[in-house]
């Protein structure tokens, strides 16, 4: 049922995941030049995984169990994403090539929080529907 509402919170997770960073730059350098994730290979390989699963995670919503692991899986991926900027940014900021400096954060850098926090209100709706249907089979 594609009517559910995890299925509009894995909808804006995939959206802040696969479409807003395309939109919103990380961080601005040194010279001035916006820095897109797609310069990056970890990057684009961890935002593609998140989008990925969060596609997967909206076409299995006859299999709820199989839906809350990957919305797990995906909340994971988001928290080490979110390490790979922290990291990046703390170790950049001092470096004197004015390429590697970071000047101003960008929204982009949150758009993994935002993803985070829906991917937990899908996962939340998802238990919730799977009690349901336990507490329905209990009667039978």
């Amino acid at each position: 049922m594609l009517q559910r509402i995890q299925t509009v919170y894995l909808l804006i997770a995939f959206i802040a995941s696969g479409v807003l960073p395309f939109v919103f730059p990380l961080w601005v350098s040194g010279n001035g030049e916006n820095y897109y994730f797609i310069r990056d290979l970890a990057f684009v390989m961890l935002f593609a995984f998140s989008t990925t699963l969060s596609v997967v995670g909206i076409l299995t919503y006859k299999k709820r169990k199989n839906q809350f692991v990957m919305g797990r899986l995906n909340i994971i991926l988001n928290l080490i994403l979110i390490g790979l900027f922290v990291f990046r940014l703390f170790n950049l900021s001092g470096e004197t090539d004015p390429e590697k400096v970071v000047s101003e954060k960008g929204i982009g850098v949150i758009l993994p929080i935002v993803s985070i926090v829906f991917l937990s209100l899908a996962n939340k709706a998802i238990k919730k529907d799977e009690d349901l249907v336990k507490s329905v089979d209990r009667l039978r």
